[in-house]
């Protein structure tokens, strides 16, 4: 039993571990967010983007040590994965809006489920955009 669970867990190394940072990630989001808002009292809308700007970063260290293992710092190949998540990252945000403001604002469906929905669509097209693109194994 034990070696199955093993098994299983080496499998799947990489969704777990992306599920995992992607947690961390969020809680750094909120962190950064509450501490920013409460303690320092910064505008709304400047203490979200800097709360993203901070949970991009570690996303993108955690994505590249833990998650994909990209073993190459060297600059040019960390400022392409960099420059990379930060773009698929507004693509995700963007994604996240427009499906919120069509079927909330317009087509009048549940904030929460609609909230839900768009968050694994998300956090799914994130992973494949991270796998495939920013992350991506160089063949041979």
């Amino acid at each position: 039993m034990i070696q199955t669970i093993r098994a299983l867990l080496r499998r799947h190394r990489e969704i777990i571990s992306y599920v995992f940072w992607g947690a961390m990630t969020t809680l750094v989001n909120y962190t950064a967010y509450f501490l920013l808002r409460n303690l320092l009292h910064i505008p709304l809308v400047t203490t979200n983007v800097i709360a993203w700007a901070v949970s991009v970063l570690f996303a993108y260290v955690s994505n590249k040590l833990f998650v994909f293992e990209s073993k190459s710092w060297a600059w040019r190949v960390a400022l392409r994965e960099l420059w990379q998540m930060t773009a698929s990252r507004l693509f995700s945000l963007g994604l996240e809006t427009g499906i919120l403001w069509l079927f909330v604002e317009r087509l009048h469906c549940g904030e929460v489920i609609v909230k839900l929905c768009a968050n694994v669509l998300v956090v799914v097209v994130n992973y494949v955009l991270s796998k495939f693109i920013i992350f991506r194994k160089k063949a041979g």
